[in-house]
């Protein structure tokens, strides 16, 4: 479901994602009704705009996250603010592109949410992880104990980095499935939803060299 308060720019993507073969079930001009269509439709993936009347993308990925949390939920926004993104993570979103990314980095990003492994822009991740370096992370659970294996913290690093389970496995010259698997461990030591989330956690917690 492709939501964007913006007529031509919400055709347009949709016209261009059903050409490379993707099913828009719906679409939405606002937040508000983007959580009501996606209750209703239960798309596999949502892509949201962040700044919308009536209700922000921000503002409807954590109700959506709470009303349909099977929805993975992609923000494509042509903002590159830090809060935003960070707002976007920490509200439940599964990836973080800007509007000028290629089409195929956003359809790559789609079926990355769709298989739960979320992706976030390299052109914003910097300057995200950077905040959290100097700042930290808005209040939250305390973290739990954490004990990786040194293939995890391998991992981990890469996600940090925005790379998918692919390039992971190239670069560590392992399988798709040992990656995927080591990636599923990881979420569970470090008690996230997704990749991203995992990806700020390791730099809260200083699990990785910076």
């Amino acid at each position: 479901m492709v939501v964007d308060d913006h007529d031509l720019f919400r055709s347009g993507l949709k016209r261009l994602l059903a050409e490379d073969g993707l099913n828009i079930v719906g679409e939405a001009r606002n937040g508000e009704e983007a959580v009501r269509r996606a209750v209703e439709l239960r798309p596999d993936v949502v892509v949201m705009d962040v700044n919308m009347p009536q209700m922000s993308g921000v503002e409807a990925t954590r109700e959506l996250h709470e009303a349909a949390p099977e929805c993975a939920v992609l923000m494509l926004t042509v903002n590159a603010d830090d809060d935003d993104v960070l707002d976007a993570i920490l509200a439940g979103a599964s990836g973080y592109l800007l509007k000028d990314a290629r089409l195929p980095e956003i359809i790559r990003a789609i079926h990355a949410a769709a298989a739960g492994e979320a992706l976030i822009a390299p052109a914003v991740t910097a300057g995200v992880l950077d905040r959290l370096r100097r700042h930290g992370a808005p209040d939250g659970p305390a973290p739990p104990d954490v004990a990786l294996t040194p293939r995890e913290v391998d991992v981990l690093r890469l996600i940090v980095e925005g790379c998918d389970n692919g390039e992971i496995g190239r670069r560590l010259h392992l399988s798709a499935s040992t990656i995927k698997h080591h990636a599923s461990s990881i979420l569970e030591k470090l008690g996230v939803e997704n990749r991203i989330q995992a990806a700020v956690m390791a730099v809260r917690l200083r699990l990785i060299d910076a």
